[in-house]
């Protein structure tokens, strides 16, 4: 399902702990990691894909979450065309997202990676410092993860927190190393 300028709506998800870290999930039988994300179905609201999403990538459900925030409007990214399928091209644009901000409430344990009805999206997890090092996000989702991540902070830091943290990010990168909670 595409929008009028060949956009697919989608949600992504920054699931918090108690100690403000996200879940930093690492792709299948790849060395990149992401946010839970996915695409909205026809009929479905952003909350609901969201929720879907939520518990087909981490298992959760949505008595292990609270939501916090939401980003207030789309955020979009274009999809270089080497990555896009050959029927599509010319049709698709790219990605429009909802970004959700949400608080952990359930234990880690509850993250079931292989709960979904599909291959597992993540091999991989681990709790990783809110501003994730940019470099290592994919480069064409960068300026929608730095929005994401820069507009729903101030539900978590203050604005002095955000705009030092922010700059660490996006001067240095740091390791991102898996946690036991590997399938």
């Amino acid at each position: 399902m595409l929008d009028e300028f060949g956009y697919r709506p989608n949600v992504g998800i920054i699931l918090m702990n108690g100690r403000n870290q996200v879940f930093w999930g690492k792709r299948v039988r790849e060395q990149s990691w992401q946010f839970p994300q996915g695409g909205i179905k026809r009929g479905e609201d952003p909350e609901r894909a969201m929720f879907r999403e939520l518990h087909e990538e981490t298992g959760l459900r949505p008595e292990h979450v609270q939501i916090l925030a939401r980003t207030q409007d789309w955020l979009h990214y274009d999809v270089p065309s080497r990555w896009v399928r050959r029927e599509w091209r010319g049709l698709y644009k790219g990605q429009k997202q909802i970004w959700y901000l949400l608080r952990m409430l359930g234990q880690d344990s509850d993250v079931q990676l292989r709960a979904g009805p599909e291959k597992p999206e993540f091999d991989a997890w681990c709790w990783h410092d809110f501003f994730v090092p940019l470099e290592t996000v994919i480069e064409f989702k960068r300026d929608v993860y730095r929005h994401a991540l820069d507009e729903l902070a101030r539900y978590v830091f203050t604005a002095e927190e955000v705009t030092t943290r922010l700059s660490r990010c996006m001067s240095s990168g740091s390791s991102t190393k898996p946690s036991s909670s590997s399938i």
